[in-house]
């Protein structure tokens, strides 16, 4: 079993859940027209949106099928630190309990995206003395 497995299907299923839904319930067109067009974007907000959430799902499948791993990894990590830059990090750090809407979900995401890109990586650096 590929030791990154579960990663990568945790990573998969959070793609998914954050994509899917809004293809059949109009909120991507909505975070196209009523964010992304207002935060200058205008008139691509909708098709920017659209992109955003159909990379979610490619990259998904590329991860579950452990296919251009470094590519999926790349364009999701992309994604994940445009939305700090433009939603999470004025919001602060915390998701929940401290603040509201924060980075660190994003944070831990990226973390674990790098980890499925770079499997074992650490391992051979630490276990040979590396550094």
């Amino acid at each position: 079993m590929n030791n990154n497995l579960i990663l990568r299907l945790a990573v998969a299923i959070i793609l998914f859940t954050h994509s899917l839904p809004g293809m059949f319930d109009n909120s991507i067109n909505d975070f196209g027209t009523l964010y992304l067009d207002e935060k200058g974007f205008r008139p691509f907000g909708i098709y920017l949106a659209w992109a955003i959430k159909l990379s979610h799902v490619f990259c998904a499948l590329l991860f579950l099928l452990n296919k251009y791993v470094k590519w999926a990894g790349i364009a999701t990590i992309f994604v994940l630190v445009a939305g700090i830059i433009m939603v999470h990090y004025p919001e602060g750090w915390y998701v929940v309990g401290g603040g509201r809407n924060g980075m660190e979900y994003n944070f831990l995401l990226i973390c674990v995206v790098l980890a499925i890109m770079f499997p074992g990586h650490l391992n051979k650096q630490v276990s040979t003395g590396n550094s």
